[in-house]
């Protein structure tokens, strides 16, 4: 019988070292502390928006022709009315001045036929004096004072010449205007197609056909963005957004929403979008530029000091992994959620100021009842 006892407890102490070495190791997790802060509840743009200039104009002249003068190059800052780009056009130019020479000749016309008119009707007058007292017929009254209407009418014909010719002049001048190109308004010349000398083409309808050149307005610049159309019910003028930009990482800039499209846009192979358009509170003056890919989160409210947990550690069903320091495991608590965006998530009921909830959740093996670990190495992250 001793035997045998001694074989038994052997063999349960052999039991309890296998057990004890085959046991499964506790899983090293993060915990994050379930604490007080600021929750937001954001949308965000479903892809990058664009830096865009209030005025922006890409000009082409009217017909094509070489490029006679070219006053600008990429770059340069331009004022209103300024002559940018000017085609060849002797051709008009000729024509304009025989417009001009056509009415100072026209002019000369109406001087004649006006003086010729004015000593014709003094003669219908003294030939009316003459027959009144009996020294000329009435038959040579009546043909000073037809040759007195003859000469008015052709007074009055060099007249209508003249405006004609002076209507001619303008029609040149708005002919000229198809091959000149002028700044409509103050801004920076962004880009040129073309050089003196070259030949320029517009683009005819359905052709896209790069513009001559490119003129921006930067003092003034906006962003706009494209936003899901299930989101757009919740997005209005005023609403305030935080914008961040590649070309400027870390910052956060404020703005406004400034204006939302009133129509869905519907792009092959991409979700259905409504643009907005976002006014910037204080741009960064000479640090932005147009083209700038930019990203904006419309902020719909905001509380303060709330409890608070990790978005990303909220399960399916609104459901977390409470751990137990006690029992060293992980139970799964079910929890009401208020405001929430990508990073935070305000906590109504289910969790108190202090517990830890787990939020490597990526791991294998971490459900209700795994066993774990504090992972030191991530604490404070």
């Amino acid at each position: 019988m001793r035997r045998i006892a001694i074989v038994v407890a052997l063999l349960l102490v052999l039991g309890a070292t296998v057990a004890w070495f085959s046991r499964a190791k506790p899983i090293a997790v993060v915990l994050k502390e379930v604490a007080a802060g600021k929750v937001e509840a954001t949308l965000a743009n479903t892809r990058a928006g664009t830096v865009e200039a209030c005025q922006r104009t890409k000009l082409s002249t009217i017909i094509g022709g070489r490029i006679e003068f070219l006053g600008v190059k990429e770059g340069d800052k331009v004022k209103k009315g300024q002559l940018l780009l000017k085609l060849w056009n002797d051709d008009q130019q000729a024509q304009s001045n025989l417009a001009q020479t056509q009415i100072t000749l026209a002019g000369k016309r109406v001087e004649e036929a006006c003086i010729a008119a004015g000593n014709a009707e003094k003669e219908a007058r003294r030939q009316s004096e003459l027959r009144e007292k009996g020294f000329v017929s009435t038959s040579k009254e009546e043909a000073a004072r037809t040759d007195a209407e003859v000469r008015r009418a052709s007074c009055n014909t060099a007249k209508a010449d003249v405006v004609q010719a002076e209507a001619k002049f303008k029609a040149t001048r708005v002919d000229q205007g198809r091959v000149a190109l002028y700044a409509p308004f103050d801004g920076t010349i962004a880009k040129i197609v073309g050089e003196l000398g070259e030949y320029s083409t517009p683009s005819p309808p359905g052709v896209p056909t790069p513009p001559a050149i490119d003129l921006i307005d930067d003092s003034c610049l906006y962003v706009k963005a494209p936003m899901d159309e299930v989101d757009a019910p919740k997005i209005k003028a005023g609403q305030p957004v935080r914008i961040t930009l590649d070309a400027l990482p870390g910052k956060q800039l404020p703005g406004k929403v400034r204006r939302v499209a009133p129509y869905v846009s519907a792009v092959e192979k991409q979700a259905r979008t409504v643009d907005i358009e976002v006014d910037f509170d204080e741009p960064e003056g000479g640090k932005l530029l147009v083209g700038y890919s930019a990203d904006v989160e419309i902020i719909l409210a905001g509380r303060d000091k709330v409890l608070r947990i990790p978005t990303a550690a909220i399960q399916e069903g609104g459901r977390v992994l409470l751990f137990n320091a006690d029992s060293g495991k992980l139970e799964e608590r079910q929890i009401k959620a208020g405001l929430s965006n990508w990073e935070f998530t305000e906590v109504l009921e289910g969790l108190t100021a202090g517990d830890r909830i787990a939020t490597s959740l990526e791991k294998d093996g971490i459900k209700a009842g795994a066993s774990v670990i504090p992972d030191d190495k991530a604490k404070g992250k």
